[in-house]
């Protein structure tokens, strides 16, 4: 039977407007018209109606109401033999049925050491074997992930450190969601996690493994090293040899009897723009269905093996990375390849070429950053068949380059936040190159979106800027430990305020004009950054471009471009100014205009525009 997902709005304002239904039934095949694929639905059935900016996303595919640790025993049993993770830098190789029986191992060494259902694991350090299988090791035993990053925590499921956390960040979080245990390497690159960890926990050098009393940390009680016998650790290899002992295994069994798939799963720390981090907390639920409707947007179900080779230099503790990633490969059975512990775009390339790597994600200035290799040409990219671009926006040139010159044709973009577990608009690899390049996508699966007008709180008409909002199964289950900030960011009616400025087209596609904090308020006029970004883009000397508002005092803010030029290339500001002169709006031309070499980036490669505001007005004497 033909299901049309519910086309009437349940917002104020939207109740009862229902035009054009017919001619949605028409094309679904309600009155006599060839039924649709379940991909051509989504497409159909997610027209915004009434001629304002609220679309819901089609329900004819099942939400999945499994665990993370389920999900991997289905994909090992149905494909046990295919290729599931590839870590380059450690030379590791494992098949699904292989990765499940380390993860097995490895949940069971957790509940012997005393961790059980609840508890928060921390995790910390860059993209390693042992982040994915603590990952999918604490979801198999009921343990939170907590995820430490510039953006997401996470508690007692999982818990990933930001490996760039320094003491007061890491002391803030594992106290926030009172974590038990730990783990993390010795050092990577300047790094020393346990030296760092000695200034806030003084007590582990002399600390009986497992049994650590600290002060500042009262709930820590574990500390476990991935790669060198340390002071007060235990050794993640002998965890997961303990995890292979017969009763042990059957501990974990009796465990998996108690799970369920609304169990929070990790907490992911976001960067708030106001006073201390907040540390979102998703579900099983969340991200075994967002991570599944990824993969279908993707088409993976659709692919064979060897054309389903995901090089990921994407961080883990970053949502994109542990979802868009490790839970995608999981849930479709394709292949994951860590190209490198942290990015390094010559790493990715070789990745693609050794690998024959087929999919490819990465932020926008991972991507530029990978284009711009010297050796570009060298690295056999004839694999590669599409990807992922997603953290922050892209420009319609960048877009375009990197369906050209990677081959990725199937690129799509996607757009969300670590609160909706993350994805909420995507492309359709189908879309055309102007779809991908003016617009994040169209609304996921299952999910509601709502553009607001910011100075009344009525739905926006379409093409009309407004506040982005979301509501479905994908918003996260809350912040750890403070409802009333949960209740600040999704209120009664579950809708979560993004704090993005968007619009929404007549077809359903949605574009990102930027943070409603960056949006530059000129003499009373409204400029968003993102227009300004992408007309920049345009210029042929322009590498990259990032527009801030700079504080001015007679209009309040005045416009900041910072560009950085392609290299060999030179250029002044008046000569960008006379450029823009007839093109855009005398009003929206920059009074200032900065080259910069760099710019600064959160770990997980977005640009921390409060930062660079900052550094102009300080530069500008302002």
């Amino acid at each position: 039977m033909l299901r049309v997902g519910r086309l009437c709005a349940r917002s104020p304002g939207v109740l009862g407007a229902r035009v054009g239904l017919s001619r949605v039934w028409q094309e679904v095949g309600l009155w006599g018209v060839r039924p649709l694929s379940s991909g051509e639905m989504d497409r159909t059935a997610t027209l915004p109606v009434g001629g304002l900016s609220y679309v819901q996303g089609h329900t004819t595919l099942h939400l999945i109401n499994k665990t993370v640790g389920q999900c991997l025993d289905t994909t090992a049993q149905r494909v046990p033999d295919r290729e599931a993770l590839v870590v380059h830098h450690e030379n590791i190789r494992l098949t699904f049925a292989q990765l499940k029986e380390e993860v097995d191992k490895a949940a069971s060494g957790l509940l012997s050491i005393g961790l059980c259902k609840g508890d928060r694991l921390g995790m910390w350090g860059p993209n390693s074997y042992a982040w994915v299988l603590m990952q999918l090791a604490t979801a198999q035993a009921g343990i939170i992930l907590l995820v430490l990053s510039p953006e997401a925590h996470q508690g007692s499921l999982k818990v990933s450190v930001n490996p760039a956390y320094q003491a007061m960040e890491v002391e803030y979080a594992l106290r926030k969601v009172g974590c038990k245990a730990l783990v993390f390497p010795r050092q990577f690159k300047t790094q020393h996690y346990y030296n760092i960890l000695k200034q806030i926990c003084p007590e582990v050098e002399k600390a009986q493994p497992g049994d650590l009393k600290s002060q500042r940390l009262p709930d820590l009680t574990t500390v476990i090293s991935v790669d060198a016998p340390l002071p007060g650790t235990l050794l993640l290899d002998e965890v997961v040899a303990a995890g292979s002992q017969e009763q042990n295994l059957a501990r974990l069994r009796l465990t998996q009897q108690l799970l369920s798939c609304h169990d929070p799963i990790n907490i992911q720390f976001t960067s708030g723009t106001t006073g201390s981090p907040k540390g979102a907390t998703l579900s099983h639920y969340n991200i075994v269905n967002n991570s599944n409707m990824i993969g279908e947007r993707l088409r993976l179900h659709q692919k064979p093996p060897d054309k389903s080779r995901v090089v990921l230099p994407n961080p883990l503790y970053h949502c994109l990375g542990s979802v868009g990633g490790t839970m995608v490969s999981l849930m479709h059975g394709v292949t994951l390849i860590l190209s490198s512990p942290v990015f390094d775009g010559k790493k990715a390339l070789e990745a693609i070429s050794r690998e024959r790597g087929s999919l490819l994600y990465g932020t926008p200035t991972m991507f530029v950053d990978i284009l711009n290799q010297p050796d570009f040409s060298s690295y056999d990219i004839s694999a590669m068949c599409g990807g992922v671009i997603g953290g922050s926006p892209a420009s319609p040139e960048l877009i375009r380059a990197i369906i050209n010159k990677l081959n990725m044709k199937e690129l799509v973009v996607v757009y969300g936040s670590t609160e909706n577990s993350p994805v909420t608009f995507m492309n359709f690899t189908e879309d055309a190159v102007a779809q991908k390049a003016e617009s994040v996508g169209r609304i996921m699966p299952h999910t509601e979106a709502q553009i607001v007008n910011v100075g009344t709180g009525t739905l926006a008409e379409l093409n009309t800027p407004g506040e982005l909002c979301i509501r479905g199964y994908c918003v996260m289950l809350g912040y750890w430990g403070e409802p009333w900030k949960t209740e600040e960011a999704t209120g009664q009616d579950k809708w979560y305020r993004t704090g993005d400025i968007a619009m929404m087209d007549e077809q359903g596609f949605c574009k990102i004009l930027g943070r409603s904090k960056d949006m530059i308020i000129r003499g009373g006029e409204n400029i968003y950054p993102a227009e300004l970004e992408n007309f920049f883009h345009t210029h042929p000397q322009v590498q990259e471009v990032q527009v801030v508002g700079v504080k001015d005092d007679r209009m309040g803010e005045e416009i900041c471009a910072c560009i950085q030029l392609k290299k060999g290339e030179k250029t002044t500001a008046e000569e960008i100014k006379a450029f823009c002169k007839g093109k855009i709006s005398h009003f929206k031309i920059p009074r200032y205009i900065v080259f910069v070499t760099n710019y600064p980036l959160t770990v997980s490669g977005k640009v921390q525009k409060f930062k660079l505001r900052e550094q102009m007005e300080q530069h500008l004497n302002l």
